[in-house]
């Protein structure tokens, strides 16, 4: 099943837009986007294949520090994780 997955880490100082640049560019092979230019939490959202939410997160979490890792962020802990099935998220627009 595939998941939508959104992170957010937060930390104790303001992100460059550069950083999000690099960021964006890491998860593009996730289906991802990012965010966060000048606030002090990155974030993003990337598709994962799992089972259950929990595989969803656990391997989304995975993603988003080695896509943060590879941008040069600093690891800041994640704050925020939710995860989205593509049935709940069909369910969502049906209403």
């Amino acid at each position: 099943m595939r998941w939508s997955v959104g992170l957010q880490a937060q930390g104790d100082r303001p992100v460059t837009h550069d950083e999000i640049v690099e960021l964006a560019d890491a998860v593009a092979p996730h289906g991802g986007i990012a965010s966060g230019i000048g606030t002090d939490r990155y974030g993003a959202q990337i598709v994962v294949v799992a089972q259950t939410r929990e595989q969803a997160l656990e391997q989304g979490a995975a993603t988003f520090r080695a896509a943060a890792a590879t941008a040069g962020l600093p690891e800041f802990p994640i704050v925020h994780a939710e995860a989205v099935s593509e049935a709940e998220d069909d369910m969502a627009w049906e209403t």
